[in-house]
């Protein structure tokens, strides 16, 4: 049976929070997973590292999201509550959800947001690429990545996906930044930030309501237009369930497509034999795409709850534990990879939690991938001599890993 570990054996939670940490948090994880791999910080609050372990509780339906009301999560919750019902309740997206709820609302949403949808919009993805990588050329001395492609490319496709009018792309961007938060448990937020985050979500909600009724008066072809028409055996979105979709497709597919974009190039230059090893053969860019997710996460870290007794490797696990999954460490495991600190494009076979496991897997991970894509090949085909032009600067976020600032000289 493995053993719990003790606090004692552990840095505090603090230590996410540490600038340094943040910049580089791996030898931490590391720490963590080699003396406590499976940590119980105090008698609600337990800490998962290990691939195998974040896996089984990915997947287990024991482990899931707790109704609002429940006293014993209080403070334990990631904000996701935006809405309320027309009974007071709170309306969540299907991430905050479980089976058979989850189940009904996800495959609702699935019947907008297909795949197929996601590959019509490849042509256009690359126009925009184009667009921006043009903007970029154009600009004397070195530039900034996150500046100049990997914030304005997603959100101008998650904005057209929605059908949100070209001039109000800037607000899309300001609430993307601001509601990212709601992927933060209560209890690792700073003073405030709750409370800032959901007055942007509210913005964002009051926005979308506008958006709403004028699609409900004149479909057009966009992901809104499907979304608010969409049914299944009768039944249909409700409009607060629409709102809340939503605001999950916004985190989804802007905050964790600009950090893919700028964790990847970064991790790239930074390791010059496989930055020409995918020069030299385009056709592992797929394939790079997927070892950068393992290798760098956007997401570090998720939250379950256990809403039963259970178990994770033979550890009991009481009704009412929260549990930190830190799926940055998983993805480095040298259990479940060999050599797992090394950046590899060729990795093969290739599994990671990047984009989560089990019922709750991103359902944004398509669009995020084919963006990540089209970025890397125009970057490696307009820039061959790309390189650093400066130090990195990484966002204050503890749970979305991304830069705020990555200089680049194109020539």
């Amino acid at each position: 049976m493995t053993q719990l570990g003790t606090t004692t054996a552990l840095p505090s939670l603090q230590d996410l929070l540490d600038p340094r940490n943040q910049a580089d948090p791996y030898p931490l994880y590391s720490r963590w997973r080699t003396q406590t791999p499976l940590a119980r910080l105090d008698d609600r609050l337990m800490v998962l590292t290990r691939y195998e372990d974040c896996a089984a509780v990915l997947r287990d339906g024991r482990f899931g999201h707790p109704e609002a009301d429940d006293p014993r999560f209080a403070g334990r919750r990631p904000s996701l509550d935006v809405l309320v019902d027309d009974d007071g309740r709170p309306v969540r997206g299907f991430l905050g959800l479980n089976p058979p709820d989850h189940t009904r609302m996800r495959a609702l949403v699935s019947q907008a947001f297909t795949r197929r949808r996601v590959e019509r919009l490849a042509p256009r993805i690359e126009e925009l690429t184009d667009e921006l990588f043009t903007a970029m050329e154009r600009t004397p001395g070195p530039v900034d990545l996150i500046e100049g492609l990997a914030t304005p490319l997603p959100v101008a496709v998650i904005s057209e996906l929605l059908g949100v009018p070209t001039e109000d792309r800037h607000r899309m961007l300001t609430w993307s930044h601001a509601v990212a938060g709601a992927l933060v448990p209560d209890f690792l937020l700073p003073p405030g930030a709750a409370e800032q985050e959901a007055r942007a979500r509210r913005e964002f909600t009051d926005y979308l309501r506008e958006l709403v009724v004028e699609r409900r008066r004149a479909p057009g072809d966009d992901l809104l237009s499907a979304l608010v028409t969409v049914h299944d055996d009768g039944d249909a979105l409700t409009e607060n369930e629409l709102l809340a979709t939503c605001t999950l497709l916004l985190i989804a597919g802007h905050e964790t497509t600009v950090n893919l974009i700028g964790n990847g190039t970064l991790a790239l230059l930074r390791h010059p034999d496989q930055l020409t090893r995918l020069r030299n053969d385009p056709a592992l860019t797929d394939n790079a795409v997927e070892e950068l997710l393992r290798y760098d996460s956007p997401v570090q870290l998720t939250v379950r709850f256990a809403l039963q007794d259970a178990e994770v490797a033979g550890v009991p696990v009481p009704a009412g534990s929260t549990l930190l999954l830190l799926i940055g460490a998983a993805n480095r495991d040298p259990a479940a990879y060999e050599h797992p600190e090394r950046l590899d494009i060729g990795r093969t076979p290739l599994r990671h939690l990047a984009f989560g496991q089990g019922i709750h897997f991103c359902l944004g991970a398509p669009l995020a991938r084919l963006e990540t894509q089209i970025a890397l090949r125009m970057l490696l085909a307009r820039a061959p001599q790309v390189r650093l032009a400066g130090e990195p600067e990484w966002k204050d976020h503890i749970t979305l890993r991304g830069l705020s600032r990555l200089p680049l000289s194109l020539g």
